[in-house]
């Protein structure tokens, strides 16, 4: 699908894979611009190729000669631009359903569950372009190696992170699903685990007969799916173990499910290509990030995790890299932590929704950490109904023995300057509780 000369609107144009798609768009003859609420990495990323970005959203940015507006889904419909657009007769589409459409004609291969997408789909992307694929990816995160969450490429293979939120899953027409695990998530749309193994269970159903599976079908909440299944199912986790510069085993689970998207996708790739190009993947943007040093000598990382099972593979994943390079082995019989230097966590919740509902979960998730301090928790599109907060998820938490207190960002990040040298700081979080990390680097 081309498009060029018509000029497109991004509402929105910040997000992950809304500056992906705006890319993907751009490189096909589209004049883009577009706008969001506040200047960010991805938009400095699009200026720097070329792609002017409004910071701040108002109704005078929306060009009377735009043909169509892209907006994100955390765009609602009341925004000042989207009336605008309104008013001006342009034409609208949500980012997936624009995903949707550019996709439809290609070899797509979509990765999704509730963990690892972003880094599965940047490993796939960077093997099958260490292989001369020429894939286009449109990828949930800034990957190092390429610099960016988009590669172009003129072959009909297209790989894309694929989002089950509102169904956003069922826009897209896989040739490839990738299914890497599955947990309830997003409850404020999913009522159940049910309701979101239904979705799953419809995603399945419509990968043709020629296409494939990537699963774990001995997963609990995965097994029962693939009866619907007309394609065949591929067992990722027969892929063998791989030499990975990433910690934690739920990496070495990624690179399993990207190898083994790669063999189906592109036959011809060798076992060496593969093995070579994970070993060699730097990671991704706000995936156990090394971000550096404080003033006073703590290392400082950074992470997306959002969710009880992602924080709780995290810090299980830093405190093992700590032994590992103090060579320090847990004594016999020891449960509580070992080894010098203490982790220190600074997470922001994720919606009221994911943290009342999953609370028990978070309760427990921060076992390998020192201390916690919780910032309030992050509403995106919620509203606050006073039955949850980041002091009742603070309680709960120091319930189970480890210490951890609600603060606002700025006394999180005047706290976290006195860390000492020889203990490990993580922020963590969707929101914007990487900023903290990023300040206190640079002091």
């Amino acid at each position: 699908m081309e498009y060029t000369g018509k000029k497109i609107y991004f509402i929105g144009i910040g997000g992950i894979g809304m500056s992906a798609l705006a890319q993907y768009v751009k490189d096909r003859g589209a004049d883009v611009t577009g706008s969001d609420r506040e200047a960010s990495p991805v938009t400095d990323l699009l200026e720097k190729k070329g792609i002017k970005v409004e910071i701040g959203q108002r109704a005078g940015n929306v060009s009377e000669d735009a043909e169509m507006a892209i907006y994100s889904d955390s765009v609602p419909v009341d925004n000042v631009e989207r009336i605008r657009a309104t008013e001006l007769g342009i034409t609208q589409i949500s980012y997936f359903a624009m995903l949707g459409k550019v996709s439809a004609d290609k070899r797509t291969i979509a990765i999704a569950g509730t963990h690892g997408k972003t880094t599965t789909t940047g490993m796939l992307a960077k093997i099958l372009h260490d292989a001369g694929a020429d894939e286009t990816a449109i990828i949930g995160s800034i990957v190092k190696d390429f610099g960016s969450n988009y590669l172009s490429g003129d072959s009909d293979l297209f790989v894309v992170e694929a989002c089950e939120y509102k169904d956003h899953l069922l826009e897209l027409s896989p040739q490839v699903l990738v299914i890497t695990n599955l947990e309830w998530d997003h409850t404020d749309y999913f009522p159940s685990l049910t309701s979101l193994q239904d979705t799953f269970k419809k995603a399945i159903k419509r990968v043709p007969e020629d296409g494939a599976i990537i699963t774990d079908p001995n997963n609990r909440n995965i097994t029962s799916l693939l009866a619907s299944a007309k394609a065949r199912i591929i067992d990722y986790t027969k892929e063998p173990a791989y030499g990975l510069a990433l910690p934690g085993e739920f990496n070495q689970m990624n690179a399993r499910a990207a190898a083994a998207a790669a063999r189906t996708a592109y036959s011809s790739i060798t076992d060496e290509t593969i093995r070579t190009s994970l070993a060699s993947f730097q990671g991704t943007w706000r995936r156990f990030e090394y971000k550096g040093e404080t003033a006073k000598g703590a290392e400082v990382y950074d992470d997306y995790a959002h969710h009880p099972t992602a924080v709780r593979e995290t810090l299980k994943a830093l405190r093992g890299k700590i032994r590992e390079a103090r060579k320090v082995t847990p004594r016999e019989g020891e449960v509580s932590l070992c080894g010098p230097g203490k982790i220190i966590v600074a997470f922001h919740p994720h919606l009221y929704s994911r943290t009342r509902d999953l609370l028990d979960e978070f309760a427990v998730a921060f076992g390998d950490a020192d201390k916690v301090f919780i910032a309030p928790i992050y509403a995106a599109r919620e509203v606050d109904d006073g039955t949850i907060s980041s002091e009742i998820l603070a309680e709960r938490i120091r319930a189970t023995g480890t210490e951890s207190v609600a603060l606002d960002f700025d006394t999180i990040e005047k706290e976290l300057e006195n860390v000492e040298s020889g203990d490990t700081i993580i922020t963590m979080g969707a929101g914007d509780i990487y900023k903290i990390a990023d300040a206190l680097v640079k002091k």
